[in-house]
């Protein structure tokens, strides 16, 4: 079952794109040490404010994740620019994907 992993956290305008390159560096290093994340969305929510969306296949995959991901670089590089960061996540239950 697929899994959705929402971040919320809050960041400095002025850290908007230095937000984005790490962000973009996070990915590609998770996903070259675990499987997946199989589709990430960003939100920005305000000038302050983000929603970071990422879809699992498997509670499994993304546990490796939550457990080796701190020890990546990337990930220390990607939180030190943002602030009040909380999490959660759930099952995804129902979804309607519209072609693009």
């Amino acid at each position: 079952m697929a899994l959705i992993r929402t971040t919320r956290f809050t960041a400095d305008p002025a850290d908007a794109d230095t937000v984005l390159q790490r962000r973009t560096r996070l990915i590609a290093a998770i996903r070259a040490a675990f499987a997946g994340p199989t589709e990430t969305r960003l939100v920005r929510v305000d000038e302050r404010s983000w929603v970071d969306m990422w879809r699992w296949d498997s509670p499994e995959t993304l546990q490796a994740a939550l457990a080796g991901a701190p020890s990546l670089p990337e990930a220390a590089a990607a939180f030190a620019v943002v602030r009040d960061v909380s999490a959660e996540q759930g099952d995804v239950i129902d979804e309607d994907v519209w072609a693009r």
